[in-house]
């Protein structure tokens, strides 16, 4: 998502997300039954504790809305349109929709499941370069798997669930979902600019 947080967004989004805080702390423990498996690696090692939690975090967020420029450190908030984005069949949906964009489910996801200790901006390219690479054969629950085209470099951000699957906030319109086998999948797999894997400030 572009760096293009808007003030009026920044309020609202905070207001509804204090509001939205208890409800959704609740969501990962009662979530970590079904996202065990999700949280595994292929190989059946342990994955790390805490991009186990992101996963678990992000699983937790399924069924959630995808509202452009939504969602922070609290969870979901209110989106907004801008010239192009935030819009269904001409229809701003942004304004009136309460959820996540790809890089507000990926700050949320760290934020919360770190502690506070990973803090990423609300922006793809900002998320990318923050975060250190991890070879596609190396991927851990939690890693984040970035998305390019040559008409939008960096456009996307899904979060690795482990077994090769994604867990992502794709576009207006749509929910929070899971995406099984991504990287084999020839969409995903052409775009796939590579996996990167923050890690807590100094």
């Amino acid at each position: 998502m572009p760096d293009r947080s808007m003030k009026r967004r920044r309020v609202l989004g905070l207001a509804l997300g204090a509001g939205l805080g208890p409800a959704i702390a609740a969501g990962p423990a009662a979530a970590a039954g079904s996202a065990g498996s999700a949280a595994a690696t292929r190989s059946g090692e342990p994955a790390d504790p805490l991009g186990r939690r992101v996963a678990e975090l992000a699983a937790a967020q399924i069924g959630t809305p995808y509202a452009w420029g939504g969602g922070d450190r609290l969870g979901p908030s209110l989106g907004f349109c801008d010239e192009e984005n935030g819009y269904l069949d001409g229809r701003c949906l942004g304004e009136s929709t309460v959820g996540f964009d790809c890089s507000g489910l990926a700050l949320y996801c760290w934020y919360r499941a770190s502690g506070g200790a990973v803090e990423l901006a609300h922006y793809t390219v900002a998320q990318y370069h923050r975060s250190a690479a991890v070879p596609p054969d190396e991927l851990l629950p939690g890693d984040l798997l970035f998305f390019s085209r040559p008409d939008a470099p960096l456009h996307h951000v899904g979060i690795h669930a482990g077994d090769g699957a994604m867990i992502h906030a794709e576009r207006t319109g749509t929910l929070v979902a899971r995406v099984e086998r991504v990287l084999e999948i020839p969409r995903w797999a052409e775009e796939f600019a590579g996996a990167r894997r923050p890690s807590p400030s100094a």
